[in-house]
């Protein structure tokens, strides 16, 4: 039996119940959730799929040891007690991130230097030799955490954060971080069922992810590399099984909308829906949401309007007050969810909402709200059996504390990415690590692409993608054991090898096909970019 260990994973603050959710139907064992942080214990398989299929995770983090320390001598020593060999030799270069939450520490950097010290001046000792320091693309990425005096050092087994999916392309100002797109899409409780409409979609992120949560794709089947992929460790052909495998994957029943009214934003999307092989589920137009009418089809609005921070945007509150009639008269019998940062921006919709969910966007603390719409008065609505707010919803809003007091929405950290950080906080782990008696202890305590180094195997690079703006003509990755796979409408090239690998879609992952995207992010007018039914089923009028 596969030896189970502890595991961590990283997330946005207010994400934390969805991704232990996830990792429960993962089956991992010991989910406790943490403060940006689910704690769980699994095997070797485990922390593969986590990794592969999570869609809410950022960091899934293996710890090595934790201790107490209280100065950065301490910490030096604690380090060198750790038998770097199990992890590295002279051969290979790492490097360390830390995270500090500390009267004693005051910097992480500090921190870092302290435990690439102590594992310099181990290798030095034993070997007269010393592994390098590689910032861009390291073999071994060391992660310590320091809460007060409580340390947690542990192995990066995801290496680049998991929210860069690698299906997108190009991006509009002020994106949507990929996890936490994924995030506001499952809290709604959306599982494919009817359509989904972004009417301010930007570059697509909200239906892209939608799209993966519908067809129940794992975010990781674009991803190129993982960390533990270098590990000494490293089981090729178990890895090799969990990305092939696509036989959780369901048939779409639902088609998934998205328009914006600037045909740059536009654009991106249709460029990054096509990267990602969906071009048979989304479709973006251009359209201005002032002229939204009533889904022919149930559907959920899902949409993160500008907040008038990061992008400028005329006349703020009137897009809201606009929003907000929209929904009212053009929206009816269906439910829709906004995120948003300024309180008057929300007060200019006009609308109660069912359920408030406090959200970070970056360094903005948002709020994520739920919009009911019927038509008629509420009374009636109410009396035809109507639900505006389940019990559930009103045990949520009852909560104390939910909500600071008099709480502020145009409050920013300190730091801008100290909210992807994820915090590791006072509770007791599952550790599997023994003592020097042999004896098994329990302990208590308190994301840029990376260039690609030359592989040294035989292995080919994965994904491999006619977007990509060098032919790179690499095979993807396959065990042999799958031929024949399942059709869920997309585009397929025809297979160049014998191998069984997955998801030739409408782009190409190692030269399979002709079509290729230009240097200007537009693609040629080869094949069929949106399903013939779009004009049935439209939520816009026909003049675009």
């Amino acid at each position: 039996m596969e030896q189970e260990f502890e595991l961590i994973a990283k997330t946005f603050m207010g994400l934390e119940p969805t991704l232990a959710q996830e990792l429960t139907e993962l089956g991992a064992k010991n989910v406790t959730i943490g403060r940006r942080m689910v704690s769980f214990t699994g095997d070797k398989e485990m922390m593969y799929r986590a990794n592969f299929q999570l869609h809410t995770a950022i960091k899934i983090l293996k710890p090595i040891k934790h201790f107490k320390a209280r100065s950065a001598d301490e910490v030096y020593e604690e380090v060198m007690k750790i038998d770097w060999s199990e992890y590295l030799d002279n051969e290979k270069t790492f490097a360390v991130d830390s995270v500090v939450f500390s009267e004693e520490f005051r910097h992480s950097k500090f921190v870092s230097y302290k435990v690439k010290d102590a594992i310099v001046d181990q290798f030095r000792e034993r070997t007269g030799k010393r592994p390098n320091i590689s910032v861009a693309n390291p073999d071994i990425r060391l992660n310590m955490h320091v809460a007060e005096d409580d340390c947690t050092l542990s192995l990066d087994s995801s290496g680049e954060s998991l929210h860069r999916r690698g299906y997108r392309q190009e991006s509009v100002e002020a994106p949507l971080n990929e996890v936490l797109a994924a995030g506001m899409i499952l809290q709604t409780g959306w599982k494919g069922d009817i359509d989904f409409i972004d009417p301010m979609c930007g570059s697509g992120t909200l239906l892209i992810e939608a799209a993966l949560i519908a067809l129940n794709m794992s975010p990781g089947v674009f991803r190129k590399e993982y960390a533990f992929e270098k590990w000494n460790d490293f089981d090729q052909d178990l890895f090799d099984e969990i990305y092939n495998d696509d036989s959780a994957e369901k048939e779409a029943k639902c088609h998934i909308y998205g328009y914006d009214v600037d045909i740059k934003a536009v654009n991106t999307a249709r460029l990054n829906v096509k990267a990602a092989g969906l071009s048979s589920i989304i479709t973006v137009e251009q359209a201005d949401f002032k002229d939204f009418t009533q889904p022919q089809q149930k559907a959920i609005i899902v949409t993160n309007p500008p907040y008038g921070e990061r992008i400028s945007t005329p006349d703020l509150i009137g897009t809201y007050k606009m929003i907000g009639e929209r929904l009212k008269h053009a929206f009816q019998g269906n439910e829709a969810w906004i995120l948003s940062y300024r309180e008057e921006c929300f007060d200019a919709i006009g609308l109660k909402p069912s359920i408030k969910i406090p959200l970070y966007n970056g360094s903005l603390e948002c709020e994520f709200r739920k919009y009911q719409m019927f038509e008629g008065r509420l009374q009636e609505f109410r009396s035809e059996g109507g639900v505006v707010k389940t019990e559930e919803e009103k045990k949520a809003m009852a909560e104390k504390h939910r909500f600071k007091k008099n709480r502020d929405f145009k409050k920013h950290l300190d730091e801008e990415d100290e909210n992807e950080e994820g915090d590791i906080r006072s509770f007791k782990f599952h550790s599997f690590e023994k003592n020097y008696k042999g004896e098994p202890r329990t302990f208590e305590h308190g994301s840029d692409h990376r260039e690609r180094g030359p592989r040294n195997d035989d292995r080919k690079p994965r994904r491999d993608r006619d977007f990509d703006h060098e032919e790179r003509g690499g095979e993807r990755r396959g065990s042999g054991m799958r031929g024949n796979r399942r059709d869920h409408g997309f585009d397929r090239g025809p297979r160049n090898d014998d191998r069984g690998n997955r998801r030739d879609r409408d782009f190409n992952r190692g030269g399979r096909k002709s079509g290729k995207f230009d240097k200007g992010g537009k693609f040629d007018k080869s094949g069929k970019r949106f399903s013939k039914d779009f004009d049935r089923r439209r939520s816009f009028d026909d003049e675009n």
